[in-house]
């Protein structure tokens, strides 16, 4: 039965963190669709547009098991629009885990069918998170470690 899963998120920036969790999940499931959030509630620093750019540009080398696409809808009825039967959330540290069992528990209440399968990170990229890039950058700071190539130019060209 082909499995695929929505890896829903703001991706402002996509960090190396969210490509190795992509890369995890590739070798678990058909397809992955990585969904990135249009949410101007959290006033993101790169347009929708852009956040969409990166992140195919980056995931292009496994493109036959990625789709890119955006929204602003409830998750979990984005999920069942594209067919998934579970959500992909990545888990850095023990602090993200109390916030991130919440948003699963409230998406069973709205789709018991749709499961939630929570991946961790390689270790080298257990701190990276899109804010902490986003104030490094902001302060001239290099990032280039932290983020695809890709990225580290878009954030110094906007810098």
């Amino acid at each position: 039965m082909p499995l695929t899963v929505l890896y829903p998120g703001t991706f402002d920036p996509v960090t190396l963190g969210h490509v190795d969790l992509v890369r995890r999940a590739a070798r678990l499931c058909n397809k992955i669709v990585v969904a990135v959030s249009s949410n101007e509630d959290k006033r993101p620093f790169f347009p929708l547009e852009k956040r969409m750019e990166m992140v195919e540009a980056v995931l292009h080398d496994i493109d036959s098991v990625i789709e890119v696409c955006s929204f602003d809808t409830l998750t979990v009825d984005l999920a069942r629009q594209k067919g998934a039967t579970a959500i992909l959330r990545g888990l850095r540290a023990i602090s993200d885990f109390e916030y991130e069992f919440q948003l699963a528990s409230l998406n069973r209440h709205l789709a018991p069918e749709i499961e939630t399968v929570f991946l961790t990170p390689a270790e080298q990229y257990s701190y990276i998170s899109s804010s902490m890039v986003r104030e490094i950058a902001r302060m001239g700071g290099d990032v280039s470690n932290l983020v695809p190539d890709v990225v580290a130019k878009a954030l110094r060209e906007t810098g």
